[in-house]
């Protein structure tokens, strides 16, 4: 087999349909689109999710529950986590963007005190659980506001 031997499977590149080339072509006339009617309407067609007057399925299913518009997401960072800087570091959001604790896109940051911590640290962040506080601040670190709350 050579390069210039290879070609594609069977039947897997068709030709593009070309609508409104004449009746010889097969898709003269109405260009494939019918006679008159909703479908055969420059800008016609309907909305996605229409079913054709039947009620549709995003209002044929049940809503649940209580979905607050104004609830802010945040990221939460657990402290043994945080074992990866060395002792006596800041650590802010940009730094725990950058070793990959938090995604980026996340907007604020909340430290929790799930495992230990044997570092002083001076931890930045958007919010601290009680217990986090206190671990941080029982090694000598410090655990400061940041944002809205500071």
């Amino acid at each position: 087999m050579k390069l210039d031997d290879l070609k594609p499977a069977a039947g897997s590149n068709k030709n593009r349909k070309r609508v409104g080339r004449g009746d010889g072509s097969g898709h003269g006339k109405t260009s494939c689109r019918g006679h008159k009617g909703q479908g055969a309407r420059s800008g016609g067609g309907t909305k996605p999710g229409f079913e054709g007057g039947q009620m549709p399925l995003q209002r044929r299913l049940p809503k649940r529950g209580f979905h607050n518009p104004s609830r802010i997401e945040m990221s939460v960072v657990n402290l043994e986590r945080l074992e990866v800087f060395p002792s006596g570091s800041e650590v802010t959001p940009e730094r725990l963007v950058q070793q990959g604790l938090v995604r980026g896109k996340d907007k604020r940051i909340k430290i929790l005190g799930d495992g230990s911590l044997s570092k002083s640290l001076i931890v930045k962040a958007h919010g601290f659980s009680a217990k986090a506080k206190e671990k941080i601040e029982a090694l000598g670190g410090k655990a400061e506001l940041i944002g809205v709350h500071a």
